[in-house]
């Protein structure tokens, strides 16, 4: 009967898990479009929402604006993905009919009450721009402009709303390839005193037939980030990271191996004349450089939790290099990050509990309930505060009932039992601790070490190297997820991160030798803190970036900023620290493995 009841639940749990890809699949997939139209078809126009330029997380509905809107204005059900971007959608009130040309047709003529014109002029001030999905090709216009030619006082400036937007669009045979918008400059309204007023917003469409094919329709999208001047830097910054890891690299493998060779000449010379030599050099800690760490419990758990962030990394970036993430493939990449997390969580419980079981730890259950929330809390927490900033502020950022009892489903039905299932894995797969040596009973006293051989001086070497071969690239992604640009060259940008985790590995190896011949043996911590201080050079980066290359302001704005990059920082922290600790574990094993310790 117990047997019959566990394997109902491992087929019900397979039934969710493959319920929940084929929901990630539909998901990732739903924004391409492959409709075909005839001469007079309505062609779906969807208004997505508005907000300052500068500000891309302080997006509002598009009707929180008292433009024309119909009498019921329909929502356009939205994926998961979609939801987490921020988009709403719903039915625009612009009628742009498949090869239906119009010249300064009407929308309404609304009267503008004194408060309707104070919020457009706010949006005006504020360089609020609208964007929509025309058969899901998006355009973007802006609201108004501020006229400031010849005044010098802010109480002199004009601000004039746009009332009349030009569509043109593009087609090949029976398929949409390529629209924009363009606002009159001279169809405006002035909205610099509160009055009331009627304003009567005008549309015209002109339609243009191209030889590009509907394959290569979202190319222009992709166009920016692959011209000539920004290639030329994207590969000077992989020419000079490549120069950095063989540099690195090549210092690396002679220092060490001359130093080796030495060490083990020295401690084979040694062995004949014990009794005269002074004992001294990494050698003589062997009895306790695998003595087990503090807190050993947290230890294993952020090797787990590193380890699925790691493999999370690997699988985005597989569905990057087969083209998943083409340009407004809207909310496709929070989709794969929500659900290939949850699907990865079975790897954290293993390593996590794995590890911490070789180590000797005897309350796994707890281990593995602090591995569950180790990323998953602080996450939690930020997105708790962030999410009851954008409901203050009404906000698209802000996620409805629906969206988070969802996310707590999977959360619950998929991420907890992976990880459990994990966990029970690693426990009962688990095998004794390969140490090449034996660890004494009573530990060996530290010799005393100068300032720059302690934690955080090690931390700001260790993270140097590696984030100064990545910090060019990090413009251009900031640029993209906290800006209007668009990163498509994702080749490079995986080329980057193996560059990164080389160094990580490398400088993390190199200072732990140098820890080890100190006669330091608690080299544990010191390793995967060194490995993951790289996320605390990211986090100094975002400060530099936030104040002086962008023009993003408000506290919602910033308060977004700062709080999401603090959990990705987090998450590359714990990624590299797990990277590092892994390579200096390997190293260690390795060097006392080759010598013979009594």
């Amino acid at each position: 009967m117990r047997d019959r009841r566990k394997v109902m639940a491992l087929t019900n749990l397979r039934s969710s898990i493959c319920l929940l890809i084929c929901f990630a699949i539909t998901g990732v997939l739903s924004s391409a479009s492959d409709h075909k139209f005839k001469v007079g078809d309505p062609v779906p126009l969807y208004a997505n929402k508005v907000g300052p330029f500068h500000n891309p997380s302080e997006t509002y509905r598009y009707f929180d604006l008292p433009f024309c809107s119909p009498e019921h204005i329909n929502e356009k059900s939205e994926a998961l993905g979609e939801v987490l971007n921020g988009d709403r959608l719903v039915e625009a009130p612009y009628k742009l009919d498949f090869r239906v040309d119009l010249d300064s047709k009407s929308v309404c003529k609304k009267k503008l009450s004194k408060e309707d014109v104070a919020k457009f002029r706010s949006a005006v001030t504020k360089d609020y721009y609208f964007q929509m999905y025309y058969d899901d090709l998006p355009l973007w216009g802006f609201v108004g402009k501020v006229e400031r030619e010849g005044k010098t006082d802010a109480s002199e400036y004009k601000y004039f709303l746009y009332r009349h937007i030009h569509f043109e669009v593009q087609y090949n045979g029976n398929r949409v390839i390529e629209v924009s918008a363009r606002t009159d400059t001279d169809a405006v309204a002035d909205v610099t005193e509160d009055k009331e007023m009627e304003v009567e917003f005008l549309y015209s469409v002109k339609w243009k037939e191209t030889a590009i094919q509907f394959e290569r329709r979202m190319e222009k999208y992709s166009q920016a980030s692959a011209l000539p001047h920004h290639l030329e830097i994207h590969w000077f910054s992989i020419i000079n990271s490549c120069v950095t890891v063989l540099l690195l690299t090549g210092f690396l493998a002679t220092i060490l191996m001359r130093v080796l060779k030495n060490d083990f000449v020295k401690y084979a010379h040694d062995e004949e004349s014990a009794e005269e030599q002074e004992e001294t050099g990494w050698k003589y800690i062997h009895g306790d450089v695998f003595r087990y760490p503090k807190n050993k419990s947290l230890l294993a758990a952020c090797v787990g939790s590193g380890t699925q962030l790691f493999a999370l990394a690997i699988f985005i970036f597989i569905l990057a290099l087969v083209g998943v993430f083409y340009p407004y493939n809207r909310g496709a990449l929070f989709t794969a990050l929500v659900v290939i997390y949850a699907l990865t969580s079975g790897i954290a419980g293993y390593v996590a509990t794995n590890f911490y079981c070789q180590l000797e730890g005897t309350n796994w259950v707890r281990n593995l309930i602090l591995t569950g929330c180790l990323f998953c809390g602080p996450l939690f927490l930020t997105f708790c505060f962030l999410n009851t900033v954008a409901i203050i502020y009404s906000a698209t950022a802000a996620l409805p009932f629906g969206t988070i009892l969802v996310i707590l489903l999977i959360w619950t039905l998929v991420t907890f039992p992976l990880l459990v299932l994990g966990g029970i894995a690693g426990k009962n797969s688990k095998v004794e601790f390969q140490a090449p040596t034996r660890t004494t009973k009573y530990p060996r006293e530290i010799p005393p070490l100068p300032w720059y051989r302690g934690p955080v001086p090690q931390m700001v070497m260790a993270g140097f190297l590696p984030f100064s071969a990545i910090y060019i690239e990090l413009y251009y992604i900031f640029a993209s997820v906290w800006g209007h640009r668009i990163y498509t060259i994702y080749s490079i940008l995986f080329i980057v991160f193996i560059i990164l985790i080389i160094v990580t590995a490398f400088i993390t190896v190199s200072l732990t030798y140098f820890q080890l011949a100190a006669e330091d043996h608690e080299w544990w911590w010191r390793a995967f803190l060194c490995g993951g201080s790289t996320g605390l050079f990211i986090y100094g980066y975002c400060w530099y970036y936030y104040y002086a290359r962008s023009d993003m302001s408000g506290f919602m704005q910033t308060s977004f900023f700062f709080g999401y990059m603090a959990c990705v920082c987090y998450g590359f922290f714990l990624m590299l620290g797990t990277v590092g600790f892994r390579a200096a574990l390997l190293f260690v094993r390795h060097i006392y493995r080759s010598i013979k310790c009594e």
